[in-house]
């Protein structure tokens, strides 16, 4: 079923979550023990997340370092396959520029339709670490406009090949990402809200949200995106802050200021198990307010660690 679809015959907030795939000679069950504690909330769907490749260098015998391109998580479409199956629940891999050509990426929606996985969450994604600015692949997408196009072609029925255009077409539901602190590259929020104006002019049919601590952020955001005439449905994403040093670390990786009263709250405690329990408080009251402004969908980054947000479920769900 289609996420919107989930929302439409919905008669209260849905519980929903996003996991990292186990690191490269994990196992699923190392998944699964993450996903169990959280399916007692029913979650509709269960979103998984895509990482882009990384560079490492390994020294030869020569002397000499040799660059080596890796994946730390890779098996995305398999794990979406896997969940179905194991918890029979809907859910949405993202698909991100940042890797792929575009023949690949036409391979990987196929493979998602030949499964019956009806959603995907279409992202730019990150640079690579050791890169000042993000580069496209060769032959692939450099914003995520393009890549929704290509998502949008495939469900008009047109492959990348015109020969292979075929009425078997696809129907995915695609989300998007917004960021009510704008995109970092962004110059300013005006400039980032045309840019998702087009990626639902495009097709996109809702919005996910980067992950903030100030609820009057999203809800400006979503003022702002109406009075630009952007409708869909618009999922805030929220994060329990589970230890200390994610003061710093969350601002840096993704750009979000952190509310002064949570700092302090935070910054007081003399341990993580205490900075956790500030973090799931301060969910709980983010997420009641945002229950009562009607948000159809509470969405959850776990980071690979569900103890905070059962914590969190189990005081709202």
């Amino acid at each position: 079923m289609k996420v919107t679809e989930h929302f439409n015959n919905a008669n209260k907030t849905l519980f929903t979550f996003e996991i990292l795939p186990p690191l490269k000679g994990e196992n699923m069950r190392t998944l699964f023990d993450h996903i169990d504690p959280l399916m007692e909330f029913k979650p509709p769907f269960i979103d998984v997340t895509y990482h882009r490749e990384e560079y490492v260098y390994k020294q030869r015998g020569n002397g000499l370092l040799e660059k080596i391109t890796t994946r730390k998580r890779p098996g995305t479409v398999g794990i979406c396959a896997a969940i179905q199956n194991h918890y029979k629940v809907d859910t949405v891999p993202h698909l991100i520029c940042g890797g792929f050509s575009k023949e690949e990426t036409e391979n990987a929606l196929i493979d998602l339709h030949f499964l019956g996985i009806d959603n995907v969450l279409v992202l730019r994604g990150d640079c690579v670490k050791s890169e000042a600015r993000f580069v496209p692949e060769p032959g692939g997408h450099a914003y995520a406009t393009d890549l929704l196009e290509q998502v949008v072609n495939m469900n008009n029925g047109c492959y990348l090949d015109d020969e292979q255009a075929s009425n078997n077409s696809t129907d995915f539901c695609i989300g998007v990402a917004g960021y009510p602190e704008k995109h970092s590259e962004a110059p300013n929020l005006k400039a980032d809200l045309r840019w998702l104006k087009k990626k639902i002019e495009l097709g996109a049919d809702y919005i996910v949200t980067q992950m903030f601590f100030d609820n009057q952020k999203y809800f400006d955001f979503v003022n702002l995106c109406r009075a630009e005439g952007i409708n869909v449905p618009i999922i805030p994403g929220l994060k329990p802050i589970t230890t200390k040093n994610q003061l710093t670390v969350l601002p840096s990786i993704f750009h979000i200021d952190i509310p002064a009263d949570l700092a302090d709250a935070v910054d007081a405690c003399t341990d993580n198990k205490a900075a956790a329990q500030v973090g799931v408080e301060w969910a709980i009251k983010q997420s009641k307010e945002l229950m009562e402004f009607g948000v159809p969908c509470l969405h959850y980054y776990s980071m690979g660690k569900s103890g905070s947000v059962r914590k969190v479920a189990e005081a709202l769900f």
